[in-house]
């Protein structure tokens, strides 16, 4: 049985790119084994979750009820409840790695994780299945290849949350939520294209005006480059998800 690593902050993670990813990976019998900075269980953002105080967008940005569905059967299974601390984490006991993202500020303790960095430099050194997705591209950018110095992503094409995106949401709830859809002033978009070697290296894909589903996953968008998958937001969960699980059964 494959093991797949996901590791998650302590809170403010999206609950449909980490459940989404785990239902569909334990449904074809891959083992899925979290990481938290303390080995506690994490929680997502209960705003994304729940809906809470997203006022007249709450229909645009609350999870689906498919996700929220997902999420809760993540949250209470026996690898959700006992995750390994990052400290613990042994890279080389792993098969694949897939990197979920969120924007809540608490994210922050995930995508700065020096820790974190040196696991994803592992799996793009010894060649082994990434995905990342949305906020997760940032923790990969990120990284860096001990061999170059360079970021693991600088010469692979790559999509994650386009600036597009993330300012349409900032400006819509930025009266009464602040800047809690800006994770940091530099977009998503900004600092991953910044740590390629050619900005056109970064793709952002068809308009994203609908999400995927479980009937309908070509309404996602990915790319694939490698052993390395990307995915934009929460719109393109099945898509990201079917398509690391066809790198799985194929690495």
């Amino acid at each position: 049985m494959k093991k797949v690593l996901v590791p998650l902050p302590d809170y403010g993670f999206d609950p449909t790119e980490a459940a989404i990813p785990w239902l569909l990976l334990t449904a074809k019998g891959y083992d899925v084994q979290f990481a938290t900075p303390g080995g506690y269980s994490g929680m997502a953002d209960l705003r994304v979750l729940r809906g809470e105080q997203l006022g007249i967008w709450k229909w645009l940005l609350q999870a689906r009820e498919d996700a929220v569905m997902a999420y809760h059967r993540m949250s209470n299974s026996e690898s959700f409840c006992t995750p390994l601390k990052y400290t613990q984490i042994r890279a080389e006991h792993y098969d694949a790695l897939l990197l979920p993202g969120g924007h809540d500020k608490k994210m922050k303790a995930y995508l700065e994780s020096s820790l974190l960095q040196e696991v994803v430099a592992h799996f793009f050194t010894a060649q082994k299945p990434v995905g990342a997705i949305c906020h997760g591209v940032v923790l990969a950018a990120r990284s860096k290849d001990p061999r170059t110095g360079l970021s693991v992503l600088h010469s692979y094409k790559t999509t994650a949350l386009l600036a597009s995106q993330e300012r349409m949401a900032y400006h819509l709830t930025r009266w009464w939520l602040k800047d809690y859809y800006l994770t940091y002033p530099v977009t998503v978009q900004a600092e991953v294209t910044a740590a390629l070697g050619d900005p056109a290296q970064f793709l952002s894909g068809p308009l994203p005006l609908s999400l995927d589903d479980a009937r309908h996953p070509e309404r996602g968008f990915t790319v694939k480059d490698r052993h390395y998958l990307s995915a934009r937001w929460p719109g393109d969960a099945y898509r990201f998800s079917a398509e690391f699980i066809h790198m799985l059964e194929h690495a």
